[in-house]
């Protein structure tokens, strides 16, 4: 019985396994009060945890090798069903990003925080003949293309998390300093053309609340405001669960998505956010570990990109409701309530646990 259970979980990592299931635990606690105490909301939002973990399972049983393979199908794939949103998606909230798929809705620029870096590693990779000029362009191109893609929806925060999750590949695979420093005076260069030809008025306007949220409280800097003063409440120990004034009174906007590190932070205070943090760094951390010990170049690349990935999701999230950072629309990793996201995250970690098989095997 205990070999065969052996055989069965082998797979999984289980110090990235604790890791996730601390931070749900902490979700559903935190969703409960979020959402007013509604049930129906936290069982569906925990069968789709059951079903992401699920996903997480079967990947971790992929062998790296073969996700290697498959980096090019995935990432084409993962381009038609951008270019279906933008002909045939469904619109909400101003934004068109979600594909039906009958059973449900599916938002495509998610996957692609995955098949991206997967993508690059795989260019960085596959062909060592082809000079590393070359490969940089190609690199770049398959990040390029999706990016431009989510814009158009427009989702400039997804967008931003893509470009990251695949430029941290390329950094890993160690380009000269010459060639970033290159990037970095082209980035600064088009940063004009890009604000007055790319950004839409509403995140230009986004971008000058962050500035200064009070010149305008009850309008443009609602959201931060409010956060803020939520987060600022909750002090040291925080008011207590299911007790937090601005979020039972409505105070929050979108208090079971984007900003539930506001309810957080204001009913569990200094002290749920330091806990928070340590379970989340060290979930960075262990992802980094793999791919520093792993001896697999396309491996150590893509570990390294999944673990930035999740970083960049924690730290845009909390910069966005603590008033850092523009407000992005993007959700706090196995907190925020959400389906796409969390089942991409949890992939994720599969590739991760995946790599933690290769590299026991060094």
């Amino acid at each position: 019985m205990n070999t065969e259970q052996k055989s069965i979980f082998s797979t999984l990592d289980y110090p990235l396994l604790t890791g996730i299931l601390l931070v749900c635990s902490l979700g559903l606690i935190t969703l409960y009060s979020a959402s007013g105490e509604d049930v129906d909301l936290l069982i569906n939002h925990s069968g789709r945890i059951v079903i992401a973990m699920i996903a997480m399972y079967i990947v971790s049983l992929i062998p790296i090798s073969t996700l290697s393979t498959m980096s090019l199908h995935l990432y084409l794939v993962g381009i038609v069903f951008l270019i279906l949103v933008l002909v045939f998606g469904i619109v909400g909230k101003g934004a068109q990003r979600w594909v039906d798929l009958g059973v449900i809705n599916f938002q495509p620029s998610e996957i692609m925080k995955i098949t991206v870096p997967m993508m690059a590693a795989w260019i960085m990779t596959h062909n060592p003949m082809m000079p590393s000029v070359m490969k940089i362009f190609l690199a770049v191109l398959s990040i390029v293309i999706p990016c431009v893609l989510v814009i158009l929806q427009p989702d400039l925060g997804t967008a931003l998390l893509i470009a990251a999750s695949g430029s941290i590949v390329i950094f890993l695979a160690g380009i000269s300093w010459k060639i970033i420093l290159v990037f970095g005076v082209v980035g600064a260069v088009s940063a004009p053309l890009v604000w007055t030809m790319v950004l839409y008025d509403y995140q230009k306007e986004r971008i000058l609340t962050m500035l200064d949220p009070w010149s305008d409280p009850l309008g443009a800097g609602y959201h931060a405001v409010q956060s803020m003063i939520a987060i600022g409440s909750g002090g040291v120990i925080g008011k207590g669960w299911l007790a937090g004034t601005q979020s039972r009174l409505e105070f929050i906007p979108e208090r079971s998505t984007d900003f539930i590190f506001s309810v957080m932070g204001e009913e569990f205070g200094l002290g749920g956010f330091i806990l928070l943090m340590l379970i989340y760094l060290m979930l960075v951390f262990r992802g980094f570990w793999i791919g520093f010990c792993v001896e697999d170049t396309y491996a150590k690349l893509l570990a390294g990109g999944l673990s930035f990935t999740f970083f960049a999701y924690v730290f845009v999230n909390i910069g966005m409701v603590s008033g850092i950072l523009p407000v992005v629309g993007v959700p706090l990793p196995f907190i925020s309530y959400g389906g796409t996201s969390i089942v991409t995250l949890m992939i994720g970690f599969g590739i991760l646990m995946s790599i933690s098989q290769k590299m026991k095997t060094n």
